[in-house]
C-alpha cells in the first residue's frame, strides 16, 4: 500500500491498541479491493478523548473512526447524532463523517456478535443464554440476542449495579425475553457468551468454570487477540462448538464498513 496525500483516512481510538485486530484486517482488505484508504490506531487513554476530539473533527481527510475500550460511552456526547442501536445501549463503536463534516455514530458490537455466532451455525432463537459481563459491549450483545429472540437470558457481571442497569433496559426494550440476574454457571444452558476482558491479559482467570460445560454447548467469546482464549481452549477440550472474538470482529467489520459506505467489502 502507498500513501499519498489523496489517501483516505479511518481510524481505531482505544487504549490499549497493539491487540488489535482491525488496522491489519481493514489494510489487508482495502489492498485486495484496489481502495485508496488507510486504517489507522491511535492510543488515547481514558479521560483524555475529550481534549483529543478537535483534532479528529479537523482531519478532513479522515472519514470514520472505530471506537473501542474504554471510550465507547465517553465519545457519545462529542457527536452530533446518534444511530437507534446507540441510543438505546448508551455506547458507540463507529463513527461517520456527514457531508456537513460533523460525526455521527451508531453501536455494531452486539449486532456483529450475533452476525458471527449465527454465521457460525449457531442460531439464537428460542436458546437459552448465560452471559457474562454488562458492560458497554455486554450491553449491545445482550440487547442484539433478545431482538433476535432468544427465549431466556441470564446475565451476570462483578459489578451488581451494571447488571441491574443491564436488566432493566432489557426488560423495558424486549419484555418477551425472560431475563434473569444469575452466577455464572454455565450448567443448562445452550450457549455460554463472555463478554468480559477476561483473556485479553495473559494469566486472566477465565470468567466460567469451564469444568461445568458439557460438549453439547455453545461457547463464545469476545476477546479479539488471543483469538484462542483459555476459554476457548478448555471448552474445545470438552468437546464444545465455539466462537472467537474473531467471528464477532468480523461481523462488527461487515456492518461498519456497510455504515462507513465501503462498496463492495471482501473483508
Amino acid at each position: 500500500m502507498t500513501i499519498t496525500g489523496a489517501t483516505r483516512l479511518l481510524a481505531i481510538i482505544g487504549d490499549p491498541v497493539a491487540p488489535l485486530r482491525s488496522p491489519a484486517f481493514f489494510n489487508a482488505a482495502f489492498a485486495r479491493m484496489g481502495r485508496d484508504t488507510a486504517f489507522v490506531a491511535f492510543q488515547i487513554p481514558a479521560g483524555a478523548l475529550e481534549r483529543s476530539w478537535p483534532a479528529f473533527e479537523a482531519m478532513k481527510n479522515l472519514d470514520g473512526i472505530v471506537i473501542t475500550m474504554p471510550h465507547k460511552e465517553a465519545v457519545m456526547p462529542l457527536l452530533a447524532d446518534l444511530g437507534p442501536t446507540a441510543r438505546l445501549t448508551h455506547s458507540v463503536n463507529t463513527i461517520r463523517r456527514r457531508p456537513d463534516g460533523a460525526f455521527e455514530g451508531d453501536m455494531f458490537d452486539g449486532e456483529g456478535f450475533r452476525d458471527g455466532l449465527e454465521r457460525a451455525g449457531h442460531p439464537v432463537r428460542g436458546k437459552r443464554i448465560l452471559q457474562v459481563g454488562c458492560g458497554a459491549a455486554g450491553t449491545a450483545i445482550a440487547c442484539a440476542l433478545a431482538r433476535a429472540g432468544v427465549a431466556d437470558l441470564t446475565i451476570h457481571d462483578s459489578a451488581a449495579a451494571r447488571q441491574a442497569a443491564l436488566a432493566a433496559l432489557l426488560r423495558t426494550h424486549f419484555p418477551r425475553t425472560h431475563v434473569v440476574l444469575g452466577p455464572p454457571d454455565p450448567r443448562g444452558f445452550d450457549i455460554v457468551v463472555n463478554a468480559t476482558p477476561l483473556g485479553l491479559q495473559p494469566g486472566d482467570p477465565t470468567s466460567i468454570d469451564p469444568t461445568l460445560l458439557v460438549s453439547s454447548q455453545v461457547v463464545a467469546d469476545v476477546i479479539p487477540n488471543p483469538e484462542v482464549t483459555p476459554l476457548i481452549a478448555a471448552a474445545r477440550a470438552i468437546g464444545c462448538a465455539t466462537t472467537t472474538g474473531r467471528d464477532m470482529h468480523e461481523g462488527q467489520a461487515r456492518l461498519a464498513a456497510a455504515y462507513l459506505g465501503i462498496e463492495d467489502w471482501n473483508g
